[in-house]
């Protein structure tokens, strides 16, 4: 214990009636002596800080006592569709830049908007060719940029390019609850949510606010990242949103010359996944169509050739399903 605390100690020892002349110190073990009076305060510091602790784990008791967050639609979207993967650099933003894409393209009439809720590596403004800040309403809200008839929300309008963004888990997660509340989206049929890889806090935080209607899971066909994928899968089904299916990207590589096709991670990872899941397989990459840049990826020419076969079908079902 410092030093002050004993010197408080002495000096209250001093102030007693009959001090110096009458009862000894207490001495307490491995530490300098003490008077009885000094020895209560202190004992008693403890107990109170026992019944702080005490309170504490009743506060706790009483916050999980009240169950999960309700979800809450967001303003103004009708549907919500979430691309994940388990790992990284699977070509996650790349599908759900082209789903938005696609959905748009099956029906001039819907409107689509992307949201980029991956905090640390934002990559929509560059897949969609954007750049700026949003402006804002007179209610305070920012309006999204568009492109492509596509109306998208990033971390990436509010920094930098070059920025990294240092930040801990409550200011991450502060900073995805402004993404999906304080953004004017005006009506939207179908907002395509890119999350960011894993399955961590801004994945649980988006499943159980908001309702969503699918999600759809990305993943090459090596090991590594089945594995990952397989944990993005359960992790979903645990917070009760279904899966669509799964996507399998980056799985065939054609030779620009002689046009040979070479499966460099495997070619049926993804599909023996899925039959192991029990879920579909919505798309593929396409051999023939081997994108090498992001203008080539997000050019409004790929609406006819995706990249990425997708099963519009499945992912309309599961939105009418969820409608009805």
């Amino acid at each position: 214990m410092g030093g002050r605390v004993w010197r408080w100690a002495l000096r209250a020892a001093r102030l007693l009636p009959g001090a110096g002349g009458g009862r000894a110190p207490v001495a307490w073990p491995g530490g300098p002596a003490c008077a009885p009076a000094a020895c209560a305060a202190l004992s008693a510091g403890s107990t109170s800080s026992g019944s702080g602790d005490e309170a504490l784990k009743d506060k706790r008791a009483r916050i999980l006592s009240r169950g999960l967050p309700k979800q809450k639609p967001i303003e103004g979207v009708k549907q919500v569709v979430v691309v994940a993967s388990g790992k990284g650099g699977v070509g996650k933003s790349t599908t759900a830049v082209n789903i938005a894409l696609a959905l748009a393209a099956n029906d001039s009439m819907k409107e689509v908007g992307l949201l980029d809720a991956d905090i640390y590596g934002p990559s929509i403004p560059k897949m969609m060719n954007l750049k700026g800040n949003p402006e804002l309403t007179p209610k305070n809200l920012m309006r999204p940029l568009k492109n492509y008839g596509i109306a998208c929300m990033s971390m990436g309008f509010l920094i930098e390019e070059t920025a990294p963004v240092v930040w801990r888990g409550l200011m991450v997660m502060s900073a995805v609850e402004k993404l999906l509340r304080q953004v004017d989206w005006g009506q939207l049929d179908y907002l395509v949510i890119d999350m960011p890889p894993g399955t961590g806090d801004v994945q649980l935080s988006v499943s159980q606010n908001i309702p969503i209607a699918g999600a759809v899971i990305v993943s090459t066909p090596q090991d590594v990242a089945l594995l990952d994928a397989h944990k993005g899968a359960e992790m979903f089904r645990k917070v009760h949103v279904p899966v669509l299916g799964l996507v399998q990207n980056m799985s065939v590589f054609q030779c620009p010359k002689c046009k040979h096709e070479t499966h460099i991670f495997g070619a049926d990872g993804v599909r023996d996944l899925a039959k192991t899941l029990g879920l579909d397989i919505l798309g593929q990459s396409l051999s023939k169509d081997r994108y090498g840049n992001i203008k080539k990826t997000t050019s409004t020419s790929c609406l006819k050739h995706l990249p990425l076969k997708l099963s519009k079908k499945v992912i309309f079902d599961a939105a009418n399903a969820e409608e009805s």
